[in-house]
């Protein structure tokens, strides 16, 4: 109940605006409930955080289920937007909120971005010549932060204020040029 209506509330007003004091009045408890189940704010944010990754890794299996494998890497590009445009407040969160110096996320949540992350390894590495497909982690690091940058330019309007029509197609190119470099 308590990440149920957390996420729905960061997903109503984004990270900035999101109040463990107005989640605990919306479910009926105690801010201090929320710290004796969650520890502290950060904790619960991790929690919030990760039913988005959830949510996301099940989208993106559920798109690249249903594409031709010849299109299954532009597929993975698509429900990268796809997601982060029907998702943007809970989607942002995840890259706004940060672990104070020092700490470092559970493990429980680093495998849930491993677990993306994964899907978009082997998507990348099923386009590379056998002989390169040990490349796949690195490269799919490299262009996982192009596409970002190209989603997160797409939602915040900076790609409007560039010019750029279509942000989309620019980083299916800049993926393909990538997995083209790579394949020479």
């Amino acid at each position: 109940m308590i990440l149920t209506e957390g996420h729905g509330q960061l997903a109503e007003v984004g990270y900035a605006r999101f109040s463990a004091r107005e989640l605990a009045k919306r479910i009926g408890y105690s801010v201090g409930t929320l710290y004796n189940v969650f520890g502290s704010l950060d904790q619960l944010m991790l929690a919030i955080n990760g039913v988005t990754l959830d949510g996301w890794r099940s989208y993106l299996q559920t798109r690249l289920l249903a594409a031709p494998p010849e299109d299954r890497l532009k597929t993975a590009i698509s429900a990268y937007f796809e997601y982060a445009i029907l998702n943007r407040h809970a989607w942002t969160a995840i890259y706004d909120f940060r672990l104070p110096e020092g700490v470092e996320a559970p493990d429980s949540y680093a495998r849930k971005v491993e677990a993306i992350f994964d899907i978009v390894i082997v998507e990348i590495a099923a386009v590379l010549r056998p002989d390169r497909r040990d490349r796949a982690p690195a490269l799919a690091r490299s262009l996982l932060a192009s596409v970002h940058g190209h989603c997160f330019f797409t939602i915040n309007a900076t790609f409007a204020l560039l010019g750029e029509a279509d942000p989309l197609g620019a980083a299916y190119a800049r993926v393909s040029e990538a997995i083209e470099a790579c394949n020479r």
